[in-house]
């Protein structure tokens, strides 16, 4: 527009109906919407002349609008909106308009949500000057644009006053995303992840989970947190957020803040955080730890896969690999996965289910053809349908596309609702991402369809969280606590140090524990106990443990190795002598090359919380934790590792993380993070839910404290202890000395809490 001024014509909070959108119970019906617009004109002539015809006359405009919404359905906020601005421009020849659209029925807890949109009329001319009936690029939201959500009133304990401690207190949140499709540093929104009107009640489900159970002492950290967290798990490039405590002042209505974050400023943050080691360690390496996309790859896209034929792991894997190799895609993400019982047609094996999140170039249709040919290529056959394969392929979700092309392609899957064996997994990387058709989440899809199969005849389906530890051998994360028997080969570890520094003494102890009930064997060749040489050359560390796993898998040993190293060069030479599983301390950030040897490995590792190194950690420094809060601390950095080497090419089904007792943590952080185990992984809302969980807690010192047995040998008992407070924490994984004795510990254990 040029400099020359202009008045506007107001039409303020016009009750229509439509439906534009769906209400807060996710039906597609009628309701109220509320609209106001803003034109902007000249109204000089009509000032000066005091008749109608000089103007724009409101009452004209407000029939139009009032027509157009009562007899058009829109289906969206966006798309009402939309024509509301043009009609203004294109008929009416406003300058500029500004249209804004509320749903006051839309949230359960929000007084509205709605869309404001500002458009010119110089957008709706072509190149010839001539108005056009279409709006191309327009369509869409711009930067001048904004989706907001308006008075969601909740309840939080927020205060640093002892009786704002004792009591929820109502907190009133507005909020304003700017949706933007520029580039923020190597990432580019996808398609998907742009916002969109109804993406709102992914983004209040999510701050609502948040907000309902946290305590914060001042309303600046709580601003704060709500606009990061909107960021980093809804993907909205810029947020406002405006906090009110109506509570707070007797003689005023309320007090406040507002704060304005965007992606530019998280990523400063999250380095800085790197930097400073709250997200991880000093040594940690490259600090992007999201996938670089070419900038083509604009579409993000949710696959399925399974198999029941053959090596169902194999299967798996030879698949995600032809994805990124031969189908022009690139895997951001995958589930965990599942045992399911077959569907439909019953008398086949069980399969292995799981879904991925990849980006693409390719159109659905392209993109399906070359799912087809990698189900070709891995040896599907055309049999009798839902018969038995070897791999099958399914594309769930493009973008937010919804698309029919006859039976060959239905966006969104057609009967991903009816199958959990698909909403497990999705739901793993997709739990709050909105059904385009159905209007409810991901999660409440799951949801819904758990009670109706608990309440059918056959009662709820058996489906099972698996790892694939060896070949021919699946973990079932629900059936019992693991095992690993600690091995070792090492001159001095604090508990065991030279007892298997010789190979013969190392093989006999690994059939000993075997013998004893051990699950998998934990191989060591360098001592990580405080003060420890963490420094000797690699060389030495592959020759205390590769013979060992090299005799082992000689003489017949068939339970899973693991490897306990952070140094990529032994991890790899370990795998290649027979071991099943990478255990690092680091969480694969002390040594540069060790996620990419964990992503070519393809095997399962284990990620643990440290920070510096054997001869730091103990110092004050590292001890001390932000807010004194070491769980909050402990889950963001594994969050960060988790990140970091699925951006390497770690599938999450591979990944176990560990919090790391006793490396840099004093012994009531240590019970600290026992006592609050569930809520680092266990809790839906915590940033690992569904990770497998293994505790390191043999022999500990922190056990010797408490008890006074100075000797480590001696702490059994206080072991067998600390190993039941894992158990009832949810721990899938215990570490142990003492193999036969904690092997009791938790089958009785399991009998309480799992089964």
């Amino acid at each position: 527009m040029s400099s020359k001024h202009y008045d506007k014509i107001l039409v303020k909070n016009l009750v229509l109906k439509n439906i534009a959108g769906v209400e807060a119970w996710q039906r597609l019906k009628h309701q109220p919407v509320v609209i106001s617009v803003e034109l902007f004109t000249d109204i000089t002539a009509a000032g000066n002349t005091d008749h109608v015809k000089n103007t724009i006359h409101y009452g004209h405009v407000t029939k139009a609008i009032t027509t157009l919404a009562e007899s058009t359905m829109f289906g969206t906020l966006e798309g009402l909106a939309h024509a509301v601005v043009k009609l203004c421009c294109v008929k009416f020849g406003a300058a500029k308009t500004t249209v804004t659209v509320e749903q006051p029925k839309a949230l359960l807890h929000a007084a509205a949500s709605g869309v404001k949109l500002t458009r010119a009329l110089e957008d709706y001319k072509n190149v010839n000057n001539s108005i056009v009936e279409t709006t191309g690029e327009i369509s869409g939201l711009g930067v001048e644009d904004v989706i907001f959500v308006r008075d969601l009133r909740l309840h939080t304990i927020v205060g640093v006053n002892p009786w704002e401690r004792e009591e929820k207190q109502v907190v009133i949140i507005n909020l304003k995303v700017y949706p933007s499709s520029l580039p923020y540093g190597k990432y580019v929104l996808a398609d998907s992840e742009r916002n969109k009107a109804h993406n709102l009640r992914t983004v209040v489900r999510t701050l609502t989970r948040h907000i309902e159970a946290s305590g914060y002492k001042t309303i600046e950290a709580f601003a704060s947190t709500v606009a990061r967290l909107t960021l980093e798990k809804c993907h909205v490039n810029k947020i406002s957020v405006r906090v009110e405590k109506p509570s707070a002042i007797l003689f005023a209505d309320c007090s406040g803040i507002e704060v304005t974050r965007d992606r530019i400023w998280l990523k400063e943050v999250i380095e800085c955080e790197e930097k400073e080691g709250r997200k991880f360690m000093h040594n940690s390496g490259n600090l992007n730890f999201q996938k670089e996309i070419p900038a083509h790859y604009i579409h993000t896209c949710y696959i399925a896969f399974g198999s029941n034929i053959g090596d169902r792991v194999n299967n798996i894997k030879k698949a995600l690999s032809m994805l990124e190799a031969d189908c022009s895609s690139i895997i951001l993400d995958t589930s965990y996965l599942y045992e399911t019982p077959p569907m439909y047609y019953t008398e086949q094996p069980a399969f292995l289910n799981g879904a991925c999140k990849i980006a693409t170039c390719l159109t659905p249709q392209e993109l399906l053809t070359k799912l087809k040919e990698v189900e070709n290529n891995l040896g599907r056959q055309a049999n009798f349908r839902n018969g038995p394969r070897p791999i099958d392929l399914d594309i769930l979700f493009y973008d937010d596309l919804v698309l029919e092309d006859d039976d060959r392609l239905i966006v969104p899957h057609k009967s991903l609702q009816e199958r959990e064996f698909v909403l497990w997994p999705l739901c793993d990387i997709a739990r709050d991402m909105e059904h385009p058709r159905l209007f409810k989440t991901c999660g409440q899809l799951l949801s819904q369809l758990l009670k109706v199969n608990a309440e059918s005849e056959e009662g709820p389906l058996k489906i099972d969280k698996v790892m694939p530890i060896q070949e021919g051998r699946l973990w079932r994360w629900n059936e019992k606590t693991y095992v690993m028997g600690i091995l070792n080969t090492t001159p001095d570890s604090f508990s065991d140090g030279g007892k298997h520094y010789d190979i013969s003494a190392a093989i006999a102890s690994a059939w000993r524990m075997k013998e004893e009930g051990a699950d998998i064997i934990d191989v060591g060749g360098m001592s990580t106990r405080p003060g420890a040489d963490d420094t000797f050359p690699e060389e030495e560390e592959i020759k205390r443990v590769v013979p060992v796993i090299t005799e082992l898998r000689a003489a017949g040993f068939d339970l899973p190795i693991s490897v306990d190293t952070f140094r990529a060069a032994v991890a790899a030479a370990a795998i290649k002598a027979g071991a099943n599983l990478i255990n690092d301390i680091s969480g694969g950030s002390r040594d540069p090359n060790m996620l990419k040897v964990m992503a070519e490995c393809n095997v399962p590792v284990c990620l643990m919380h440290m920070r510096g190194d054997a001869q730091t950690m103990m110092s004050k420094q590292n001890t001390t934790y932000e807010n004194d809060d070491v769980v909050d601390d402990v889950s963001h950095v594994l969050n960060t590792l988790v990140q970091r080497a699925i951006a390497a090419g770690v599938h999450r089904y591979n990944i176990i993380i560990d919090p790391g007792i006793g490396f840099a943590k004093t012994g009531q952080q240590d019970f600290d993070i026992i006592r609050h185990l569930k809520d680092i992984s266990q809790k839906q809302d915590s940033l690992l839910f569904g990770l497998p969980c293994l505790m390191g807690i043999s022999r500990k010192k922190f056990i010797g404290n408490i008890t006074g047995v100075k000797e480590a040998e001696k702490r059994t008992f206080g072991t067998a202890g600390a190993v039941a407070a894992c158990v009832a924490g949810g721990a899938n994984i215990v570490r142990v000395h003492d193999v036969r004795q904690m092997w009791e510990v938790t089958k009785v254990c399991d009998a309480i809490w799992r089964h």
